[in-house]
């Protein structure tokens, strides 16, 4: 949904990640179910945006004209558009346990090469006219496998800006690629990716290799990086990493970085750790997506690569620590019935952004239904999307 406003909001959604589907049939039916729920619930009036999900084999489905006709289809019939795509989660997203799993094949692959031209030139295909595209990724690789793989994750990385380049002198389409940080990957802070982009991506050889690809001049190629390289804002991520909101925006545009999606998230927080608290976070340790755990005690962080690892050093843990916990859960909740959660880091964002646009594509992302306490899914998930919407949407246009 286009938001509007003066200064203009952007396009708001959520991410389709949240159903089950890795065929295209099943992402289908997944669609042709949830859609008229949540557009309902939160933009009966007007035209809908969808963050649409993707895996490589759907991806690969939709490149045949029946399949692409049945999206357009779907879309027109339900007043729904599609402005952003999530090429995250390559293969099986739900169902079965994921863990690291969602980072492979990494940057250095060319299977995640190939699956994120796939998905640009989707994009490009689906884009309404005067709209420009986003496809946000994995942070380069899983941080324990990046040693001897950065030169392969920056020359894959280039290779898809070359294409993106071409498409857009092809179609007339504007899509970007945008990194998205994550605790205990490649790109994990702020700082992390911006030094990342400085030293690799919009570096002297990073251009001379564009150009090298695609003709461009040299000038005209770094203009190309900046255009179609960028960050995903995961706010859960960021509130994780115990980021500072305006700082860590702040540092991004100053360094020319462009935030090509903002993922409205939440996290899971433990104000004071205690054998007590930790009990009752029992239900939270589920087995199919990793949930990365940053602690602080002062002003040192230590972080553990999933919940189990931090529950297991607990009782070494200072008294007084916080804990952040990768546990997307729904951005209408303050707090849980044991824990708070991150959503004050959430309103700070939204406020930012209330004020001076970050970017124009806004995408609630809550994709950890399936696995949350079952006293959390006590409505029905079209019901809960509609909710988070229009939670997001209240606090944007206060």
């Amino acid at each position: 949904m286009r938001l509007g406003g003066s200064p203009e909001l952007g396009h708001l959604t959520y991410c389709t990640n949240i159903h089950a589907g890795e065929e295209w049939p099943d992402v289908r039916r997944s669609l042709q179910q949830h859609l008229p729920v949540v557009k309902a619930g939160f933009a009966p009036g007007a035209p809908m945006g969808v963050g649409l999900r993707l895996s490589a084999v759907a991806a690969e489905a939709l490149g045949r004209r029946e399949a692409k006709d049945e999206l357009r289809e779907l879309l027109r019939d339900q007043d729904c558009y599609v402005f952003t795509l999530n090429g995250f989660p390559y293969g099986v997203f739900h169902g079965q346990p994921v863990k690291e799993g969602a980072y492979r094949p990494d940057w250095a692959d060319p299977l995640r090469l190939n699956y994120t031209n796939r998905l640009a030139a989707l994009l490009a295909e689906l884009l309404p006219d005067e709209i420009e595209g986003t496809v946000s990724t994995v942070p380069g690789t899983f941080r324990s496998w990046a040693p001897d793989r950065i030169d392969g994750i920056v020359d894959n990385l280039i290779r898809h800006a070359a294409y993106l380049v071409t498409l857009r002198e092809q179609t007339g389409k504007t899509v970007s690629l945008t990194l998205e940080p994550e605790p205990r990957c490649l790109l994990e802070t702020v700082a992390e990716a911006v030094e990342f982009f400085q030293e690799h991506l919009f570096s002297p050889s990073a251009e001379l290799r564009l150009s090298g690809l695609t003709g461009l001049s040299r000038a005209d190629a770094a203009e190309a990086l900046r255009r179609h390289l960028g960050l995903c804002y995961d706010v859960c991520h960021a509130a994780v990493e115990f980021e500072d909101p305006w700082d860590s925006i702040q540092s991004l545009q100053r360094e020319g970085i462009a935030i090509g999606k903002v993922q409205l998230s939440s996290a899971l927080k433990i104000r004071r750790v205690d054998s007590e608290v930790v009990t009752r976070i029992a239900p939270f340790d589920e087995p199919v997506y990793l949930h990365q755990v940053v602690a602080r005690q002062g002003t040192r962080l230590t972080r553990y690569v999933d919940l189990p690892d931090a529950l297991d050093g607990v009782a070494q843990t200072p008294s007084g620590t916080e804990w952040r916990i990768h546990f997307h859960v729904p951005v209408f909740l303050e707090e849980l019935e044991d824990f708070s959660t991150t959503q004050d880091f959430l309103r700070e964002i939204l406020a930012i952004h209330r004020g001076a646009p970050i970017s124009q594509h806004l995408e609630v992302e809550t994709y950890t239904w399936e696995v949350l306490p079952e006293a959390l899914r006590n409505v029905s998930l079209g019901a809960a999307i509609a909710r988070e919407l229009n939670w997001a949407k209240a606090a944007l246009l206060a």
